[in-house]
């Protein structure tokens, strides 16, 4: 029986670790040609040996998603590679230790976190789409957000709820401009997820406590539990979700909204 994503080009970028192996893993499994992105040359290569041991298909290249260069050159190696483009995953994102309170993150801070988890979405579907429609058709576009862009965070990170927030919004705009043409534009939005970076993140008992008292389900969701998110985004089955918001988050934003 053949895959969900047979003979589909997948790109993912971020997809040297978390969210993003464990969808290049996810989608190979399902018949996607996957090309890894990420800044980070050898996690991206460890990340397509990994496919590759599994019996998939993929292959690596670098980039950096805040430079314009960078993400028009990822997007023609992936059309000279396999020949098309068919899914445009713009996971990319960082979330640095010295982003807090509007009051006290630095400038420089908040514009790198800018560039990198917006304007590499940006750049993303810029550069990306084209390809999609190029292809024929149709295409899906998945961006990774956050449940931080529907609802504050509990512990102060101005600048990367912002970014999300900016993610949430100009997918709804893509979706709705591109959808005559067959392409699908939907934003990604986990709950804290079990990532090296959140570990890190999490390993004061304190902090660690002050999220979890939030989730419902009493845990963090595990990368492949969103990678399975974003196959289902990525797949035919999904073909009249266009525009969503599409929650990951184990009912943290319901919860919420419940104790207003």
């Amino acid at each position: 029986m053949a895959g969900r994503l047979e003979n589909k080009v997948a790109l993912i970028t971020g997809a040297g670790g978390g969210i993003g192996r464990a969808a290049a893993l996810r989608f190979a499994a399902e018949g996607a040609h996957v090309v890894a992105v990420d800044f980070v040359e050898a996690a991206g290569r460890a990340t397509v040996e990994q496919v590759r041991a599994a019996g998939g298909e993929a292959e690596f290249t670098r980039a950096d998603v805040a430079k314009r260069a960078d993400v028009a050159a990822m997007i023609a190696f992936a059309e000279q590679r396999f020949g098309a483009l068919h899914v445009l995953f713009n996971n990319a994102g960082i979330f640095p230790d010295e982003d807090g309170s509007v009051l006290e993150t630095d400038e420089a801070v908040f514009d790198h976190v800018i560039a990198v988890n917006l304007k590499g979405v940006f750049f993303g579907c810029q550069l990306g789409i084209p390809a999609l429609l190029r292809a024929g058709g149709g295409g899906s576009v998945i961006n990774t957000a956050s449940f931080v862009a529907v609802m504050g965070s509990a512990t102060a990170q101005s600048a990367y709820t912002a970014s999300k927030g900016g993610v949430l919004a100009l997918t709804r705009e893509i979706a709705v401009e591109f959808a005559r043409q067959g392409i699908r534009a939907n934003a990604l939005c986990p709950g804290p997820v079990n990532t090296p970076l959140l570990q890190t993140l999490l390993a004061n008992p304190e902090a660690r406590a002050r999220r979890l008292v939030h989730l419902p389900m009493g845990r963090l969701a595990e990368a492949a539990e969103v990678a399975n998110a974003a196959l289902f985004l990525a797949s035919d089955e999904s073909s009249y979700v266009n525009g969503a918001t599409f929650m990951v988050d184990g009912g943290t934003s319901g919860a919420y909204v419940t104790a207003l």
